[in-house]
């Protein structure tokens, strides 16, 4: 339980300083949307998630968006989701599964 913590600290440290940055800035209006050639796309499974907030921190395009009062939930922009999958095969409650587009 105290390692759990100690992860949970450090990863709110981090998120708390904002080094976290995407690979690369979403240009803003339909240009920017990068989503619209994505085979696959994340479904997050709302019962599974535990609000780990790991893939937050590992998308490498800032697809996946803090939302709720809290910012503990996540939700996917699909504008900008190419479905590399990181978020999926980084969750480790596999609250998260790559569907086929369409």
């Amino acid at each position: 339980m105290l390692k759990q913590l100690s992860w949970l600290i450090l990863l709110l440290e981090v998120v708390e300083l904002s080094y976290i940055l995407p690979v690369s800035k979403p240009s803003e209006g339909a240009s920017g949307f990068t989503g619209i050639w994505r085979s696959f796309k994340p479904v997050i499974d709302v019962g599974k998630c535990r609000k780990c907030l790991l893939c937050w921190l590992y998308c490498p395009e800032a697809a996946i968006k803090r939302v709720g009062d809290d910012y503990m939930s996540v939700e996917v922009d699909y504008r900008y989701c190419k479905g590399c999958g990181i978020c999926a095969n980084e969750c480790p409650f596999k609250a998260i599964i790559m569907v086929k587009e369409g």
